[in-house]
């Protein structure tokens, strides 16, 4: 059983929105934060914006900045990405990550423990 499970992806025109949602899926873990992370076809995957529950914090990419919003609730493993003013280069793969290890930094795929199988997004002009 996939422990985490990623909704709210589509087909959006540049310039619109999408709010993925992650929740985990029929199991309780714990973790000191969760992520987003996007893979796009033949390119590594990369973080999108993680948050860290014990002191609240967030970290996100340098280019999404402005446009892409994390929340969440960490005692129900959820989290939420709000997306905004949509480009083509957004369109990827999109994966809910948790089970973050108190040692570890954020936007490093390695620290987390558990995975969501992805949902698309693909943007079109």
């Amino acid at each position: 059983q996939v422990p985490l499970v990623e909704s709210g992806g589509g087909l959006v025109q540049a310039g619109g929105s999408l709010r993925l949602s992650c929740a985990a899926s029929g199991r309780t873990f714990s973790s000191d934060g969760m992520g987003w992370f996007r893979q796009a076809p033949g390119k590594e995957r990369e973080v999108v914006a993680a948050i860290r529950w014990s002191v609240g914090s967030t970290y996100y990419a340098d280019s999404l900045k402005g446009r892409f919003t994390i929340t969440g609730d960490g005692p129900r493993n959820a989290v939420y990405l709000q997306t905004h003013r949509l480009k083509a280069v957004d369109t990827a793969v999109y994966y809910c990550a948790a089970g973050l290890q108190a040692s570890w930094v954020l936007e490093v795929p390695a620290g987390y423990g558990l995975w969501g199988q992805g949902t698309q997004v693909t943007v079109v002009s």
